[in-house]
């Protein structure tokens, strides 16, 4: 395996390479993330893994410079796995203020957007870079990050870029609580309260297999679920799974999302709904 920092680095070690799969990552690699490189391990014969923390898709407020860098103990994990591993600084992502950014489509002002303004503008900005940079033909994300998988699969046919996207199922742990970097935050009583978010959607889910179409009063029964446990939520919603729109009358294809607070802790998960 290859550590590289720089540009010119991973364009000489990736020029003749033809069968590139990407996972693009912010580091703090848990068992989530080696799941996608296993995934990119089958699928190419060049595994790539970026480790960045985009500066530009966190607001004023977030957990930039908190967010954990562990790039020793990431390479640890990612050894047997990928073959390259770019991690690169903000000075050599950013050589100079970025003025160009991808505008990305209505729905990133809504659901996560709507608490994040900004984020998935610098969230598919950075994506296009590493697309541009790394040249793969397939690129793996994981579906808990539904709403960026969505925006990201736009951008890709929008911008008729030759990458096949692959969604990964969500990673769980056994109470199924989501994987993620920021459940790190948790106190020891949070983390036992967190897998209700998974729980709440599950519950929501068994009613629209039911037959329920009162998607407004679903996502309020499953507001005041958590907030009578002391969340404090953002949102959860029914929506369709591709452009992530209010769900016309008849639409088969559905994904609940919810986003909340517990604690200082913001997490996000999601469970499809295939009626």
């Amino acid at each position: 395996m290859q550590l590289i920092h720089t540009v010119s680095e991973l364009r000489a070690r990736l020029g003749n390479e033809k069968s590139i799969a990407f996972v693009p990552t912010m580091g703090n690699l848990h068992e989530g993330h080696i799941e996608l490189v296993r995934m990119a391990r089958a699928r190419g014969s060049c595994v790539v893994v970026s480790i960045f923390v985009n500066p530009i898709q966190f607001g004023p407020n977030e957990d930039f410079d908190k967010y954990p860098r562990t790039l020793e103990a990431d390479c640890a994990k990612l050894q047997g796995l990928a073959d390259v591993v770019f991690a690169p600084s903000v000075d050599e992502m950013y050589p100079e203020a970025q003025t160009l950014f991808v505008e990305p489509p209505p729905v990133a002002n809504e659901l996560c957007g709507a608490f994040r303004p900004g984020h998935f503008r610098g969230m598919a900005t950075v994506v296009l870079k590493l697309f541009n940079l790394v040249q793969p033909q397939i690129a793996i994300f994981g579906k808990k990050d539904y709403q960026q998988l969505a925006i990201i699969r736009q951008m890709v046919t929008q911008f008729n870029l030759p990458i096949e996207i692959v969604g990964a199922e969500t990673s769980r742990a056994k109470d199924g609580l989501a994987l993620s970097s920021r459940n790190q935050y948790l106190s020891a009583e949070e983390r036992t309260e967190a897998a209700w978010m998974s729980r709440t959607l599950q519950d929501a889910g068994k009613t629209l297999a039911g037959g329920s179409k009162d998607y407004a009063a679903l996502e309020q029964q499953a507001v005041s679920a958590l907030a009578k446990r002391g969340w404090q939520v953002e949102y959860v919603a029914v929506r369709d799974q591709v452009g992530l729109g209010v769900p016309a009358a008849g639409e088969s294809k559905l994904v609940i999302l919810a986003a909340a607070r517990l604690g200082r802790t913001r997490l996000i998960d999601n469970l499809e709904v295939c009626l």
